[in-house]
C-alpha cells in the first residue's frame, strides 16, 4: 500500500511531515531561506561550470510512499547482489523516501551503537538527533566562518556558498540513516545504507546522520543505485561528526542510473586527535554536484579525502572539497582521480584553507583526470587560502589523454582496444582503491569501471 506526501512546498506541506516542535521550527526556517535564496548561476564562481537552472522547483513531485517489504527476496535485485556481495554487521535499504527493510543485529545494541533511520531515531532516541541534528550542515544560511562544537550551538560553515540545496534538504528530508556508536566502542564490520529510486519525475531528500564519540571506531558505507529515470531527483546531505580520537571511515557510492541529478553536501567535523577516513565514488546520474568538506577542529585530528570518478556519454560531474585547518597540528590528505569519455565534462574545485593560529598544518591536495576521448573536457581549480607562517601545503592537478605509447604497447601483444581501455583505466585509479581497505566495495567499483569502460 502507498501513500503520496504532499509535494507543496509550502509551510503547510513541511507541518505534514511531522515529528517534534524544535524539528518543526528548524524546518521552517530552512523553507523560508529556500524561497528567499536565487538558485544558483554560473555567475557564482562555486557554479562557474555546472549550470542547474533548468531545475524547476515549482514542479518538484515528492516521491511516493513505498511500503515495507517482508524479506531480503522481494528487494530490487541490484541491491540484492550488492548485499550478498558486501559484508556488513547491519544494513538499512531504503527505496525513495522510506527504509524498506533493515537487518541490525542485536548485538549492536548491546554495546549501546544506535544503528536506525532518522525518523525512527526521533522517536527511540530523539535528546541525541536533537544535540546532533543540522550541527555540521546547518539548516540556516551561516553570517561567519566560525564552526561550534556539535552538540553545542549551532555551527557555522566555513563554505560561504551555502545555499538553496542546502536548505531544501534541511526544510523536506523525509528519512536518512541514524549511527550513534558510543565512547570506547569499536564497531568491526563496516554498517550500510543501500538507497534506490523506481520512479521518474519525483525527487527525495534525504539525511545521513552518522556521531563517533571519543575513541569510538566504525565504517559506515552508503550507497545509491537505481535503474534510468527520466526527471528524478535526488538531494542529500551528510553530517559526519567525529569526537576527540574517535575514527571514522566513510564510503559514498554514486551510481544513479540515467535521467537523475544528484546534488548532495557532505560534511565532517573532526575532533582532537581524531581520523575521518572518506571516499566519494560516482559513477552514475546525468548531473552530479558532490560537495566533501572537512572540518579539522581538533589540534592533531587528521582527514584523508579519497575519490574517484568516471563520466561517459555526456554525463557531468563536479565536486568541490574543503580541506578547512582550524587547529595546529593537524594533516589532511587529498587525492581524486577522474576519468572522462565521449562527450562528458568533469569538474573538480578543491580549497585548502588554513585559519590564523593553525599552525604546523600538513596539507596535501592532488587531482589526475584521464581522457578518453577528444570531446570530452575537464576543468581543475586547485586552491589555497593559508592564514598562517608555518605550515607546510602543496597542491596539483593534471589532465590528459591516455598515454598513446601503452595504449600501443598492450594493442601490439594482441590486447583488444576496450581491453587495453580497461586495463590502462584500472592502473589509473589504482593509487585510489589500493588505500580503501574494503574489497568488497573495490570490486564493485571496478564491475562499474568495466561496464563504462565497454560502453565507452
Amino acid at each position: 500500500m502507498t501513500q503520496t506526501i504532499n509535494a507543496d512546498l509550502s509551510p503547510q506541506a513541511v507541518q505534514k511531515l511531522g515529528g517534534p516542535e524544535w524539528l518543526l521550527e528548524q524546518r521552517l526556517s530552512a523553507l523560508e531561506l529556500f524561497h528567499a535564496l536565487p538558485l544558483p548561476d554560473r555567475k557564482v564562481e562555486a557554479w562557474k561550470y555546472t549550470d542547474v537552472s533548468y531545475i524547476d522547483f515549482a514542479g518538484l513531485r515528492a516521491a511516493t510512499r513505498v511500503a515495507p517489504v517482508s524479506g531480503q527476496d522481494e528487494l530490487p535485485a541490484s541491491v540484492r547482489a550488492r548485499l550478498q556481495s558486501t559484508d556488513v554487521a547491519g544494513y538499512l535499504v531504503f527505496d525513495g523516501p522510506d527504509v524498506i527493510f533493515r537487518n541490525v543485529p542485536e548485538s549492536l545494541s548491546a554495546q549501546g551503537v544506535v544503528f536506525t533511520d532518522l525518523r525512527s531515531a526521533l522517536e527511540s532516541h530523539p535528546q541525541l538527533v536533537e544535540k546532533y541534528l543540522y550541527q555540521v550542515v546547518p539548516a540556516e544560511v551561516p553570517d561567519d566562518t566560525t564552526i561550534a562544537a556539535p552538540g553545542t550551538t549551532p555551527s557555522k560553515s566555513p563554505d560561504p556558498s551555502e545555499g538553496k540545496f542546502s536548505a531544501l534538504n534541511a526544510a523536506l528530508w523525509t528519512n536518512g540513516a541514524f549511527v550513534y556508536v558510543p565512547r570506547g566502542v569499536e564497531v568491526e564490520l563496516p554498517l550500510g545504507s543501500f538507497r534506490t529510486m523506481h520512479e521518474s519525475g519525483v525527487f527525495t531528500a534525504t539525511r545521513t546522520l552518522v556521531v563517533t564519540e571519543e575513541n569510538a571506531k566504525v565504517t559506515f558505507i552508503d550507497e545509491q543505485d537505481s535503474p534510468e529515470l527520466q526527471d528524478a531527483y535526488a538531494f542529500g546531505a551528510v553530517e559526519l561528526i567525529v569526537r576527540d580520537g574517535a575514527q571514522l571511515r566513510y564510503v559514498s557510492v554514486q551510481n544513479w542510473g540515467r535521467g537523475v541529478t544528484h546534488v548532495q553536501r557532505q560534511r565532517g567535523d573532526v575532533g582532537r586527535d581524531a581520523t575521518l577516513n572518506s571516499l566519494v565514488v560516482t559513477m552514475g546520474a546525468d548531473l552530479s554536484r558532490t560537495e566533501m568538506q572537512s572540518y579539522l577542529r581538533g589540534q592533531g585530528s587528521s582527514s584523508e579525502m579519497l575519490g574517484l570518478y568516471f563520466a561517459s556519454a555526456d554525463q557531468h560531474f563536479d565536486h568541490y572539497t574543503l580541506q578547512h585547518h582550524a587547529a595546529p597540528h593537524a594533516h589532511s590528505d587529498l587525492l581524486y582521480k577522474g576519468v572522462g569519455a565521449d562527450e562528458s565534462r568533469g569538474v573538480f574545485s578543491g580549497m585548502i584553507k588554513v585559519d590564523l593560529g593553525a599552525q604546523k598544518t600538513d596539507a596535501y591536495q592532488k587531482h589526475r583526470t584521464l581522457l578518453l576521448s577528444s570531446e570530452a573536457r575537464n576543468d581543475s581549480i586547485p586552491q589555497l587560502e593559508i592564514n598562517a607562517n608555518d605550515v607546510r601545503c602543496s597542491h596539483g592537478s593534471t589532465t590528459g589523454p591516455v598515454d598513446p605509447e601503452a595504449l600501443f604497447y598492450l594493442r601490439s601483444r594482441g590486447v583488444p582496444r576496450a581491453l587495453a581501455e580497461k586495463m590502462l583505466v584500472t592502473a589509473f585509479l589504482e593509487d585510489v582503491l589500493s588505500r580503501v581497505p574494503l574489497q568488497s566495495v573495490v570490486k564493485y567499483i571496478e564491475a562499474v569501471i568495466a561496464e563504462k569502460v565497454g560502453a565507452a
